[in-house]
């Protein structure tokens, strides 16, 4: 974005989405029940979003008669989409990076996340995937006694030890969540987006991850090595703490929310397309889990409702970029559905790599990708001044 503002003399907002942040509509109160947590909903985020460019052209000398281009990654992707198909008088298009806008009701199967993590795993070395895929029996032999909560416990290094059956399925989770992190951030290069890291992050762990048929304890003790490229990378982490995975805070208590309420994304396991413990995706259970959270139950059709689902193609200038390493491209739009509806595929990148500053280990195709993104945002540009001229 910096680059590219620069390039096309442009001037770069970033707008802070409600419940974000500072933007706290009811202050310290704002995340207190359900009855202030009611105004957090992406259609809300947009209607922000168009006030905001209203008064940005009002306010701004030389603004007023300007073309507006939305960007976004990931959630912001997704949200930049939306923004062009719900106020295309407002922006002339947008760039839609990793935003998995199909990742909803039963538009892609709830496998493909998974799948698509395993791969990168299968990708980073010989046996790394399949090592995994053994480590989760090996923690269940371990589990069914103290002794082996115990010695887990001191083999991983965990902050707090392990006593019961609850806090295995705590570990289990977090190990779960540590294996997706790596996936969507496999950069090419040195990088703190979720943790610091090295670069390809994932060639680095499966090298500790080579031999599923060792013993449990060996096993476990390969695990150990592997989470400490993402844990301890830097060599400040003195225990390993499984109720946190990332150091920065990314809201995740609005995102909780709204995964709760609109943002109902299927995720499911078999434990042979993929290399974690067969789960269904179990809509009852997850709407129990966020009514004991929030007290509100999800409403699962209503973001196809509510932007189109795949019947989208009345919509123009949107660019839907992913990585082909990033799980989320599964629920992605992987292929063109019009000449102005276009998808562009990164096969060396993870969760919006071309959103990310230039760097000098940036893939040829990552390069590739980004300039005919600016390609298409000129020719929005160009349009944009010539409809202008017409009209005075």
């Amino acid at each position: 974005m910096w680059d590219v503002a620069d390039q096309l003399k442009a001037m770069l907002v970033f707008a802070e989405h409600r419940y974000y942040g500072e933007s706290l509509p009811f202050g310290n109160k704002s995340f207190r029940d359900s009855r202030h947590l009611n105004f957090l909903t992406s259609e809300q985020a947009l209607a922000d979003f168009a006030v905001l460019i209203k008064h940005l052209k009002k306010t701004i000398p030389g603004a007023k008669n300007q073309p507006v281009i939305a960007i976004g990654g990931s959630y912001g992707g997704m949200l930049a989409a939306w923004f062009r198909m719900k106020y295309p008088h407002i922006v002339v298009g947008a760039l839609a990076a990793s935003a998995p806008i199909w990742h909803f009701g039963n538009l892609v199967p709830c496998g493909v996340f998974m799948e698509t993590v395993t791969k990168d795993f299968k990708r980073g070395g010989p046996n790394c995937s399949e090592t995994i895929r053994s480590s989760w029996d090996a923690i269940n032999r371990f589990s069914r006694t103290g002794a082996g909560l115990r010695w887990l416990s001191e083999a991983l290094d965990l902050c707090t030890a392990l006593t019961n059956a609850q806090d295995v399925q705590r570990l289990k989770a977090w190990l779960s969540e540590t294996w997706i992190n790596l996936a969507m951030v496999d950069y090419p290069y040195e990088c703190d987006f979720l943790q610091p890291l090295p670069a390809w992050p994932i060639k680095v762990v499966c090298q500790y991850l080579k031999n599923p048929s060792v013993s449990d304890a060996q096993l476990l003790q390969n695990i150990f090595q592997a989470l400490n490229v993402y844990y301890n990378y830097s060599g400040q982490a003195s225990c390993l703490n499984i109720s946190e995975t990332t150091t920065s805070n990314l809201g995740t208590q609005g995102w909780s929310y709204q995964a709760c309420t609109e943002m109902i994304m299927p995720f499911c396991t078999n434990g042979i397309d993929d290399m974690f413990e067969p789960h269904a995706w179990n809509l009852r259970e997850f709407s129990d889990d966020c009514f004991k959270q929030w007290s509100v139950r999800p409403r699962p059709a209503w973001i196809i409702t509510m932007y189109g689902g795949k019947n989208i193609s009345s919509h123009t200038n949107i660019i839907f970029s992913n990585g082909e390493l990033d799980p989320w491209s599964g629920g992605g739009v992987t292929k063109d559905i019009t000449d102005t509806l276009v998808a562009i595929t990164i096969p060396d990148g993870a969760h919006h790599l071309d959103l990310r500053a230039r760097n000098a280990f940036d893939p040829t195709t990552v390069l590739l990708a980004r300039s005919l993104e600016v390609k298409h945002m000129k020719q929005w540009i160009r349009n944009f001044y010539a409809s202008l001229r017409k009209k005075h």
